[in-house]
């Protein structure tokens, strides 16, 4: 059982549940984990632009280095840069210090092995059982086999390098409006754009420490619509606080979201004879119109569990190159180990470029259906039970011979409550609020 890794590594509110002792611990035990070897470890440190950032990464490079490692510090980048940076550079690990698209007093502490993938869980629980016990820690360097902090000042001019390189092509007459979250990518992301030839607006790029993903990013992109229409941009690109999504916005001012980016890329991708065996990945909560979009243009969907760590999985197990979720963390494995939002937004402004068209146009290869989430609170012991009771398994198969082919139903057990989610798709969004509202009072009646 995990104490401190999480899905998507160490988390919480900084200085009360993700302290500077932990961050420290996490250095030091991590540090000594990853250097079992006779060779000097390398270890590459990225944040984002939270107020709490400093204060962890003094933490945790401490710990870091009193265990002999080398830190190479990237400051202020996204994500995705810092796994790719981790391979560039040949260092043994890289750690992000970010809470992704959480309020400001969140933060978190994730690692990449010398890959730009997640740690293995053996490592994790490793780390664990050393901070646990910090003491078995039995190795304290001193004189000059103590580590080294060396700060990377060209790191952002070699992420940026290597994004341009894969896009390669020249996007001057493309007018963009990029909203930055405040976050990670206000530096990276412009200068991309304009290195490329694109023209400009960026908003919600002055971060403070303490603005970052508030009202605004991904998460929040009603600024981004106005701003695209002000400006009459050709699109509007929105990032969450460390960059590793991407949600868009059309010259009409609507939300273009993870879905349609998805499918237009693989659209792309196949197109180009890029899109491995044809095939996008996706998890369970991408929209139904995805499906009939697929199917109606020959790529094939492989579909996981809700979460990047399943779809990165599937890819990696059967050979895929393109997959990602609804909210707009897509992963290019060709290019990154991790969802990459900068590297999105290229691709996408490449496609609406060399396709010729406006993203309305090219989005509209996708018909959004309606979907409608109802919660049924039951007792934790019955979350698994929804499908042995007559009266539910009925109702449900009633519901799909009424949606006919043209919608589903999706019934997700909580990880964290004692509650199933009720999801319905269909064409009319009046006839599945009241068919789920219905099915979750049904079950909540039986196994409450």
């Amino acid at each position: 059982m995990r104490k401190y890794f999480g899905t998507d590594g160490v988390r919480g509110v900084a200085n009360t549940e993700l302290t500077c002792d932990l961050a420290y611990k996490l250095g030091r035990a991590g540090g000594y984990v990853l250097a079992q070897g006779d060779h000097r470890v390398k270890v590459v440190v990225g944040k984002d632009t939270r107020i709490s950032g400093d204060m962890l990464e003094a933490a945790l490079i401490s710990g870091l280095m009193s265990v002999g490692c080398d830190v190479i510090t990237v400051g202020v980048v996204p994500t995705p840069a810092v796994a790719y940076l981790t391979k560039k550079y040949n260092a043994d690990c890289g750690v992000v210090i970010s809470a992704s698209h959480n309020p400001v007093e969140y933060n978190g502490i994730k690692f990449f092995n010398k890959d730009g993938y997640k740690l293995d869980d053996a490592i994790e629980l490793e780390i664990e059982k050393y901070i646990d016990d910090i003491d078995k820690v039995e190795c304290s360097p001193i004189g000059e086999h103590v580590g080294r902090r060396i700060h990377k000042h060209d790191a952002k001019k070699d992420y940026v390098n290597y994004l341009k390189s894969i896009i390669n092509v020249d996007f001057k007459g493309l007018k963009v409006v990029l909203d930055c979250a405040n976050g990670a990518a206000y530096e990276v992301a412009p200068t991309v754009f304009k290195e490329l030839g694109a023209e400009v607006v960026s908003i919600n790029s002055n971060p403070d420490g303490n603005n970052i993903n508030d009202k605004c990013g991904s998460t929040h992109p009603e600024q981004l619509k106005e701003a695209v229409l002000e400006y009459k941009a050709d699109l509007g690109l929105a990032y969450d606080g460390d960059a590793d999504r991407l949600i868009a916005v059309n010259e009409k001012g609507q939300i273009v979201d993870g879905d349609h980016i998805m499918i237009l890329s693989a659209i792309y991708l196949k197109k180009n004879n890029k899109l491995a065996q044809d095939t996008l990945v996706v998890t369970v909560m991408s929209n139904i119109g995805l499906t009939i979009a697929a199917k109606e243009n020959g790529i094939k969907l492989a579909t996981t569990s809700v979460g990047d760590r399943y779809v990165l999985e599937e890819m990696k197990n059967s050979g895929y190159n393109l997959g990602g979720e609804q909210s707009g963390h897509m992963i290019f494995l060709d290019y990154n180990t991790t969802g990459d939002g900068v590297l999105s937004s290229l691709v996408l402004s490449k496609i609406v470029l060399e396709e010729n068209k406006t993203l309305s146009e090219l989005a509209s290869v996708m018909t959004q259906y309606p979907q409608v989430l109802v919660n049924a609170r039951i007792s934790n012991e019955n979350k698994n039970k929804y499908m042995e009771i007559k009266e539910i398994s009925d109702e449900i198969s009633r519901i799909e011979s009424l949606l006919d082919g043209c919608g589903r139903v999706l019934i997700r057990p909580s990880g964290t409550e004692p509650l199933v989610r009720v999801m319905l798709e269909g064409k009319e969004e009046g006839q599945i609020k009241e068919l789920a509202t219905n099915l979750a009072n049904l079950i909540q009646e039986k196994l409450s």
